[in-house]
């Protein structure tokens, strides 16, 4: 069995169409829509293919209306523009679809169990240590599995802890450790590959450009796609 995670899409569609890799299985960790310029493609996309899908911050923050996300202040208005802008163009039923998604699930693959979150177990939406952090040893005793899939730092990382692995397969859409390509990971034959793969990124930055966001949001997102890094 092949196993394809993915994570932190962000309405990246072009990026999402670069993925290329052969599966069984399709695993979301969240974070569908905010930031890019295509939420809509992207959601019907991941609706038609994805096997599993947990619930992000950014989807979350799209169909609570009425709730202030804790955006940090780096992030706040460019995540806050974007809200706006994703609100108004998702249909009601892929609205109602990300609000439907679990904040976390529990499932079991050859003999393997899997965690799936957006963030950590303790906090699903907006939890975050390094991936160096020792917190990850209590993350993964609260979570019971073999495995801990995780994503919304968008930073790729695998670790053993004992007999259990914390994965992290970093960001489809809007990568943010240097390497701008974007990133997933694959689990076959009981054993976890960080990827890569490269899409047409230039396309996705003229999407953006025509959405006429502020100048400070539109210069912010491009720079994060051409540098990979805040």
């Amino acid at each position: 069995m092949k196993v394809v995670i993915i994570s932190d899409i962000h309405g990246n569609y072009d990026a999402l169409l670069g993925l290329h890799e052969d599966y069984d299985e399709l695993w979301v960790l969240g974070d569908l829509v905010n930031y890019g310029p295509q939420p809509t493609e992207v959601v019907a996309n991941i609706m038609s293919r994805a096997s599993i899908v947990v619930r992000g911050n950014h989807d979350d923050a799209v169909v609570s209306p009425d709730t202030a996300p804790p955006w940090k202040p780096r992030w706040r208005v460019t995540a806050e523009t974007t809200k706006q802008f994703t609100a108004s163009v998702l249909p009601q039923e892929q609205k109602a679809f990300l609000l439907s998604l679990p904040l976390q699930t529990v499932v079991q693959r050859e003999g393997t169990t899997f965690f799936l979150t957006h963030a950590t177990p303790s906090d699903p939406l907006y939890g975050h240590h390094s991936p160096e952090s020792e917190e990850w040893t209590k993350e993964l005793e609260a979570a019971a599995t073999d495995v801990l899939l995780v994503g919304h730092s968008h930073v790729p990382f695998m670790r053993q802890i004992g007999k259990r692995v914390v994965l992290n397969p970093g960001s489809i859409g809007q990568p943010r450790n240097g390497d701008i390509r974007a990133s997933y990971a694959v689990w076959q034959s009981g054993r976890f590959t960080l990827k890569t793969h490269n899409y047409e990124m230039d396309k996705c930055i003229r999407k953006i450009k025509a959405l006429s966001f502020p100048i400070e949001v539109e210069n912010d997102l491009v720079c994060i796609l051409q540098t990979g890094r805040v």
